[in-house]
């Protein structure tokens, strides 16, 4: 088996020279680094990533910890950082909190006792356990897609990498107000997840805009899930003056939605219009075809590694929050004639914008 003083002697260089080309710990001139990269390939050299990280005091490993279960839009969050990670030279090791705060805790711990370098983490409702214990233990983590409140003492010294969830939520809601819909109703997320709050608050900002009162009863939380969706959407639907337009949470929930639709045996968009935040790969293929708010997933994934490497290259800078846009796609499912289902042009793509430190 090669050595890296193999590899030193082949490309002419020292051993000390492999080391810093294998480990980023010198910058080295792009000649020689191509040299000592020939010469890895040719020789066929595996570095033992067990020593260099007693010598370094890093694994080259990132710990993930998202709800991916079962989730098309967290799949694709996974797909970005596992990419992102492996071109930086570093490994993944993935865990399902399942949006419980007590398992939350238990796989971060986990994680962290793997000694991976930092953490990716999309926190629960209640994530006060999690972000004092990786206070705590001084663990570099990115908090992922939720922005946790004030009440999780601590967040906001955290890193923090999310999508915009206000103003694409207003998007929907004017749009449906646009084509006459004057009772919309929501079916949102979990309790206490900021996604959920912010959606929240741009439905109203939408029915504002609209010149639309803000209806307690039209709004139902589907708990973020299928089943949670499909019970909402019926209670909705159970109301003497039931809306006439609705606007689901997230993709789970969307699937529910149309669920308890067809149980009515109602159509979209002929008896009821129908928007969702969150698009998937096969929002396309419906009948109708679904209007979405589509969220940068796999862009996402990869800020979160770019912000993760950067607090570990400068562990006291300050903590910041880096909001992606998202994008509107307009189908058929909100009632509309039917278009091109790609981006509205109006909406992006655009550059990723950072938000003040935090």
């Amino acid at each position: 088996m090669p050595t890296m003083a193999d590899v030193a002697r082949s490309a002419g260089v020292s051993v000390a020279t492999v080391s810093h080309v294998l480990n980023g710990t010198r910058t080295v001139l792009p000649h020689t680094r191509q040299a000592v990269l020939d010469a890895i390939d040719e020789l066929g050299y595996t570095p033992n990533t067990l020593a260099r990280s007693l010598v370094t005091s890093r694994t080259r490993s990132i710990g993930l910890a998202v709800p991916a279960t079962g989730n098309p839009y967290f799949a694709e969050i996974v797909q970005g950082v596992e990419a992102a990670a492996l071109e930086h030279g570093y490994g993944l090791l993935i865990a399902d909190p399942h949006d419980d705060p007590e398992h939350e805790r238990k796989v971060v711990q986990l994680l962290h006792e793997r000694r991976v370098d930092g953490m990716i983490v999309a926190p629960s409702a209640d994530p006060g356990e999690l972000v004092a214990y990786l206070r705590r233990h001084d663990v570099p983590a990115v908090l992922l897609d939720r922005v946790p409140d004030d009440r999780a003492e601590g967040a906001q010294r955290l890193d923090q990498v999310c999508a915009e969830g206000i103003e694409p939520m207003t998007r929907l809601v004017t749009h449906l107000a646009g084509r006459g819909h004057r009772r919309i109703g929501l079916v949102a997320g979990r309790p206490g997840l900021s996604t959920t709050a912010e959606r929240i608050t741009g439905y109203r900002h939408g029915l504002a805009a609209a010149g639309l009162p803000f209806e307690e009863r039209l709004v139902v939380h589907g708990d973020s899930g299928t089943a949670g969706g499909e019970r909402a959407t019926a209670a909705l639907m159970s109301l003497a003056a039931p809306p006439t337009a609705l606007v689901t949470g997230n993709d789970a929930m969307t699937i529910g939605a149309l669920r308890a639709l067809r149980e009515r045996g109602l159509t979209v968009p002929g008896d009821i219009a129908l928007a969702c935040f969150d698009d998937f790969p096969w929002a396309d293929l419906f009948s109708p075809r679904l209007t979405a708010i589509a969220q940068p997933g796999k862009e996402l994934g990869a800020t979160a590694v770019r912000v993760l490497l950067e607090r570990l290259d400068a562990p006291d800078r300050p903590a910041r929050t880096v909001r992606l846009p998202c994008t509107f796609v307009h189908r058929t499912s909100c009632g509309c004639p039917g278009r091109p289902s790609r981006p509205d042009a109006s909406q992006g793509p655009r550059r990723p914008e950072e938000g003040a430190d935090s």
